[in-house]
């Protein structure tokens, strides 16, 4: 089982670190002609291209100019520690992860990157901000799913091979990311769980979408957690006061509701 979920604009590069062991991102040489490309780019043209602010801008283009390598502790944090969005809030793996989980996430979770492609735990990353989304003109097309193609799915299939567990894999990414992959050549069946709320008004289930991406995050580390290893142990999943509906799921989209 992979699980894949998507990065986060927030990060946290001050807080204390639980874990010292840390890895390199497998798809830094990809990551280094992005950074070639956004170096071209004046402090308003990443505004533009990006829609932050001019803080934001600046922020962001004395990050493309501060990257190098290599990536050390020193200059850049693993990646699962340094993102700190809704996603992430919901997992707490800071404040919950035993070093036998981190080892674990290593094998079965993986972050969509547009600067990184396919992010490991582990992985360093030095601070960035580069979404998916971005139509950033460049050598294979005019966007970023056109310049990582294949690959954030080719080294997603590699993962699935390696990963303990049925060989399956759950999208908590959002459509931004997972449009970054071609499910029909993971050659694996894909579960994309959602998460609804009752509408005391109306009566109606609906995705919240903060309560839903905190929710994404925290099944993401009840499966680390908990070793899950089927699609169907999903379902007893009971995080956040969600509970599985079968008569609102379906084999790939099981729903749980609140």
């Amino acid at each position: 089982m992979l699980i894949v979920v998507s990065p986060a604009k927030s990060l946290d590069y001050e807080s204390p670190l639980p874990i010292k062991k840390f890895t390199n991102p497998e798809l830094l040489d990809r990551s280094e002609e992005l950074i070639r490309i956004m170096r071209t780019k004046s402090v308003a043209e990443i505004g533009s291209l990006m829609s932050i602010s001019p803080a934001l801008s600046q922020l962001n283009h004395d990050r493309y100019h501060d990257f190098e390598r290599p990536f050390t502790p020193s200059n850049a944090r693993q990646a699962l520690l340094a993102f700190n969005g809704d996603v992430y809030d919901g997992m707490q793996a800071r404040n919950t992860f035993t070093t036998a989980d981190f080892t674990h996430a290593q094998k079965v979770f993986r972050m969509l990157s547009g600067l990184y492609g396919v992010l490991r735990p582990l992985d360093l990353m030095m601070a960035y901000r580069l979404e998916m989304g971005t139509k950033l003109s460049n050598q294979h097309g005019k966007d970023l799913y056109a310049y990582w193609g294949d690959t954030i799915t080719d080294h997603l299939r590699d993962a699935l091979e390696e990963s303990p567990g049925s060989r399956v894999l759950v999208n908590l990414a959002s459509q931004e990311y997972f449009g970054a992959v071609r499910p029909k050549k993971l050659d694996a069946p894909v579960v994309s769980p959602t998460f609804l709320d009752l509408e005391p008004k109306t009566g109606t289930y609906r995705i919240v979408s903060f309560f839903a991406k905190k929710a994404r995050g925290t099944m993401a580390a009840w499966i680390i957690r908990e070793r899950v290893k089927t699609a169907k142990a999903l379902h007893t999943f009971e995080g956040m006061g969600y509970r599985y509906d079968e008569s609102r799921s379906t084999t790939s989209t099981p729903a749980f509701v609140r």
